[in-house]
C-alpha cells in the first residue's frame, strides 16, 4: 500500500513501525515480494553455534568493527523517502548509535524536488532508503549514485548477519537491478513464505460506546455510519471538551489516490494496486474510478459521514499530529487502522475508566493481511556512492538486521525496554511497557526524553516484525503482541468484555476465526518503470484523483457528490486514465501468475 507504508513510525505505538508501516507516493505496494524455492527460514539460525554467540553488541555479524568505528564521532547523512522528520537523530536511538558505532545521524525525509536536487548534486547520502523498489530506485542505480554491495566484499565482511540469513531479499534486489547489482534490500523480510503478519486493518471503535448502545448489529461498512451516529449522540465530548466526531483522517499519506479512501478496500480484501485496488481473493485489478467499485463505494462512505456530521472537518487539512490527538483525547470512535484507534487511545488511564477501542469487523468483511515475504517488501535499504564511510554505513545496517538490533528499533534499549528471562521468553521491561502504551513516556537508565521523540527516524524495517527471532524460546516472533508474557498478563475490565464477546483472546484470533480474512501473498513482484509520457499522464490524473476525492468526501448533498465524482472521472480519462489502467492491467497479470507461483511451491 502506498502512503500508509511510507510513514509508520512516529511511535505513539509500536505497530506503526510496519506496516505501516506503513502504509507513500514513494512507498509502492509493500505486499509484493518473492517467495523462491530456497524459504531462507531465519530458523536456520539456531542451528549455527558461531553466528551470534553475543549479541548484545552485534560486532562479531560485521566483521572487525575497531577498523571502521571512527575515534571523533562521525556525522552520516541518511537521506530517507519514509521519514516524517528531518534533522538530527534525538533521544535513546541516538544514544545506541553513538554508543554503538560513533556516529551522529543527520535525517534528511522527502519533500518537494528533494530526489531531484540530490540526483542533481551526485550525492544522495551515506545511507539512502528509497519508499519503494520502482522508479526513482531505479534512476538512481543507472546515475551510478548507490554503492555495489559486493564491492570488495563490502556485505560479506560488513554485512554478514544480512549475508548469512537475507539471501533471498539480496537475490531479488540483484534480480530488480538494471546492472545486475547488489545495492541493498528491501523491508520487512519474513521467515517462512506460509505465515503472515499480524492484522493492522480492521474497524476500532471504541468498545465501551458500544457496549453502552447494547452490541448493534454491524452487517456492512455503511451500518457503522448509524452506530457512529449513536456514539456520537451518547458521548458528544472528547477528554478536553471539545465535539466528538466518527472519523478523523489527515491527508499527509495521499498517493494516488487519497489515502483513507483506498485503505478502506482493505477490509475486504483490497490492496493498493496503481490507480486501482487488487482483489487478492480474486487476483484481479480494479481501477478506482470503475463505477460501484470499491474505491467509489468507500468514498461515498466517507462522504455521508460528513454529511452526517461525523467526519471532522478538518480532515482535508490537518496534519498527522492533528489527527492523533484527536484519537488519544477521544474525539473520533472509529478508524480502519489498530495503531490509529487501540494504539493511539489506549492508555493506562483509558482502560482503568473503562474506556478502549478495540477491533468490530462487519460480517462481510475479509480484511487484508501479508504474508511473510522471505525477498522482503519494496522499501530499500541502500548506501549512497559517493560515501567515505561504506564499512561503517554496511555495519549500522546490518546490526539492525540482528535479532538486538530489531528488537531495539521496535522496543528500545535491550536491558531497558525489554529483555529476555531465563527460559529465552522476551519480555517487556516495567518501563517498556508504559512506552508502548505511551509514547510520551520518559526514558530512564541515562537515556534522555520520551520514548516517541527517540524513535527511529530512518522509519524502515528489516525483519517483519511477525519473523521469528531465533533468540526467542519456541519459535516466538519479534512481535510483543504475541509474547508469552505478554499474552498471560491480566487485562483490563473492558478489554476482558471484548473477549467475552468475541472469543477471542486478542484481534488476530478474533478474525481469523470469525473467517474476516484476506492474505496478500508475498512474491518477487517489483512495479514496471514507466515511460516518461506515461508518467506525465500519471501525475496529472493523480492530483485529479486526490482533489476531487477530497472535493467529493465534502460534497453537500448526494447531487453534488454524483456531479464531483462525474467531473473527476471526466478529466482523468481527458488526460489519458485509459493508459494508466492498460499499465496496470498487465502489471496484475504479472502478480498473479507470480502469486500462482508461491502457492504451488508451498502446496496451495
Amino acid at each position: 500500500m502506498e502512503k500508509i507504508k511510507k510513514f509508520i513510525v512516529i511511535f505513539l505505538t509500536v505497530v506503526m513501525i510496519l506496516s505501516m508501516v506503513g502504509c507513500g507516493s514513494k512507498a509502492g505496494n509493500d505486499s509484493q515480494t518473492n517467495v523462491q524455492e530456497d524459504t531462507g527460514n531465519l530458523d536456520d539460525a539456531d542451528s549455527s553455534s558461531d553466528e551470534t554467540s553475543d549479541e548484545s553488541d552485534g560486532d562479531e555479524d560485521s566483521g572487525d568493527l575497531a577498523d571502521i568505528i571512527p575515534e571523533e564521532t562521525v556525522t552520516l547523512d541518511v537521506y530517507s523517502q519514509l521519514a516524517n522528520y528531518s534533522g538530527e537523530q534525538i533521544g535513546w536511538f541516538a544514544q545506541v548509535m553513538k554508543e554503538k558505532f560513533n556516529v551522529v545521524l543527520n535525517i534528511i525525509n522527502e519533500g518537494d524536488g528533494t530526489f531531484a536536487t540530490r540526483m542533481a548534486s551526485g550525492n544522495l547520502g551515506d545511507i539512502v532508503v528509497f519508499g519503494n523498489d520502482s522508479d526513482e530506485y531505479l534512476q538512481a542505480i543507472n546515475a551510478g549514485l548507490l554503492y555495489d554491495w559486493e564491492e570488495d566484499d563490502l556485505v560479506q565482511t560488513y554485512g554478514s548477519y544480512i549475508w548469512e540469513h537475507m539471501q533471498n531479499a539480496l537475490e531479488k534486489n540483484r534480480n530488480i537491478s538494471p546492472d545486475g547489482k547488489l545495492y541493498g534490500f528491501g523491508h520487512n523480510v519474513g521467515t517462512s513464505p506460509e505465515e503472515h503478519e499480524a492484522f493492522f486493518y480492521h474497524p476500532d471503535i471504541r468498545w465501551d460506546l458500544y457496549k453502552e448502545l447494547g452490541y448493534p448489529e454491524v452487517k456492512t461498512l455503511e451500518d457503522f455510519i448509524d452506530v457512529l451516529e449513536d456514539m456520537v449522540r451518547i458521548c458528544p465530548t472528547s477528554d478536553t471538551g471539545g465535539r466528538t466526531y466518527g472519523v478523523s483522517l489527515f491527508p499527509d499519506w495521499d498517493g494516488n489516490m487519497v489515502m483513507f479512501v483506498k485503505a478502506t478496500g482493505a477490509l475486504y480484501g483490497y490492496d493498493e494496486f496503481g490507480f486501482g485496488l487488487y482483489n487478492v481473493n480474486t487476483q484481479t485489478y480494479e481501477d478506482c474510478l470503475k463505477e460501484d467499485g470499491m474505491y467509489l463505494r468507500c468514498l461515498k462512505f466517507y462522504n455521508q459521514l460528513y454529511q452526517r456530521g461525523l467526519l471532522d472537518p478538518d480532515s482535508m487539512t490537518q496534519t498527522y499530529e492533528d489527527m492523533a490527538e484527536a484519537y488519544q483525547t477521544g474525539a473520533a470512535f472509529f478508524t480502519i487502522f489498530d495503531w490509529m484507534g487501540s494504539g493511539l487511545y489506549n492508555t493506562q488511564e483509558h482502560l482503568s475508566q473503562g474506556k478502549a477501542m478495540l477491533p468490530l469487523a462487519a460480517e462481510d468483511q475479509k480484511n487484508l493481511c501479508y504474508g511473510l515475504n522471505i525477498n522482503g517488501g519494496n522499501r530499500v535499504w541502500t548506501i549512497g556512492a559517493k560515501t567515505d564511510y561504506p564499512e561503517l554505513c554496511m555495519a549500522i545496517i546490518n546490526w539492525l538486521a540482528t535479532p538486538e538490533g530489531t528488537m531495539t528499533n521496535f522496543y528500545g534499549p535491550k536491558g531497558v525496554t525489554w529483555d529476555y528471562d531465563e527460559e529465552g521468553n522476551p519480555y517487556l521491561t516495567e518501563l517498556g511497557e508504559a512506552c508502548m502504551s505511551n509514547g510520551e513516556t520518559e526514558m530512564t537508565d541515562g537515556y534522555s526524553g520520551t520514548f516517541s521523540d527517540g524513535t527511529n527516524q530512518i522509519n524502515n524495517t528489516t525483519w517483519s516484525m511477525d519473523a521469528t527471532n531465533p533468540e526467542a524460546a519456541d519459535g516466538q516472533t519479534f512481535n510483543y503482541n504475541f509474547w508469552k508474557t505478554r499474552i498471560s498478563r491480566p487485562v483490563s475490565e473492558i478489554e476482558q468484555d471484548w473477549r467475552d464477546f468475541t472469543g477471542a483472546l486478542e484481534p488476530n484470533e478474533y478474525l481469523e476465526k470469525n473467517g474476516h480474512i484476506s492474505i496478500a501473498i508475498g512474491t518477487s513482484y517489483s512495479e514496471a518503470s514507466k515511460s516518461d509520457e506515461l508518467m506525465t499522464i500519471w501525475n496529472q490524473v493523480a492530483e485529479t484523483i486526490r482533489t476531487y476525492s477530497w472535493r467529493a468526501i465534502y460534497a453537500e448533498s448526494d447531487e453534488e457528490y454524483e456531479s464531483i465524482v462525474n467531473e473527476m472521472i471526466q478529466k482523468c480519462y481527458e488526460y489519458g486514465y485509459e493508459q494508466c489502467v492498460e499499465f496496470q492491467k498487465k502489471e496484475a497479470e504479472i502478480r498473479a501468475s507470480l502469486e500462482n507461483e508461491v502457492k504451488a511451491s508451498i502446496g496451495n
